[in-house]
């Protein structure tokens, strides 16, 4: 077979057939808010960072100067939530999940030092929220930090350890993939708070 660039093609590459390679063919849920994040940022919407993970270092490993390898780190404390800033002179702090499950939001992927630092920001006036992304249906919720709140109790006196689709699509806010920001929970805020 010939090419335009007037090459053959070798017999090798034929007789080997590769299956097409579909990981990372989607972003995934932080890689597209931090994708809006740098959009907000340059069009001075807001700013709006991920935040590190504090991690202790241990081990070291230095075949050479320019190829360092990290071989033992653990965790300096527990995280508190994936993402903060400002915007319109307000503290804002979320967390976004992702879940492969159609029907709830499990409440086990969230952590109790999370909502407690949630709850602290909250309690000083900031602005709250959860992003759930449901990937099996590809839609991206908004939930308000309260609305949060009213669950994660809820399951210690009896009630779900999860949250139904439903009730976050009745409670939270959809927020629909654009090109630039494609999670543009911004709007939403707009809406909610301002």
């Amino acid at each position: 077979m010939n090419y335009p660039n007037g090459k053959k093609s070798s017999s090798q590459s034929l007789r080997k057939k590769e299956k097409p390679d579909f990981s990372n063919r989607g972003m995934t849920l932080e890689e597209d808010i931090a994708f809006t994040n740098e959009y907000y940022r340059i069009d001075n919407i807001a700013n709006i960072h991920k935040k590190p993970t504090p991690v202790q270092i241990v081990d070291v490993h230095y075949p050479k100067r320019s190829a360092a390898v990290i071989k033992e780190a653990y965790f300096k404390q527990a995280s508190t939530t994936d993402f903060n800033g400002i915007y319109r002179g307000s503290y804002i702090d979320f967390e976004a999940k992702e879940t492969k499950n159609k029907t709830s939001f499990p409440l086990s992927n969230i952590h109790q030092h999370q909502i407690d630092h949630m709850k602290d920001c909250h309690h000083h006036g900031g602005i709250c929220f959860l992003i759930i992304k449901f990937s099996l249906r590809d839609e991206t919720y908004l939930l308000p930090a309260e609305d949060l709140f009213h669950y994660w109790e809820a399951q210690f006196s009896g009630g779900r350890k999860s949250i139904s689709y439903l009730d976050i699509k009745s409670k939270g806010e959809l927020l629909p993939f654009h090109y630039q920001a494609r999670v543009d929970y911004i709007k939403v805020l707009d809406k909610l708070y301002f």
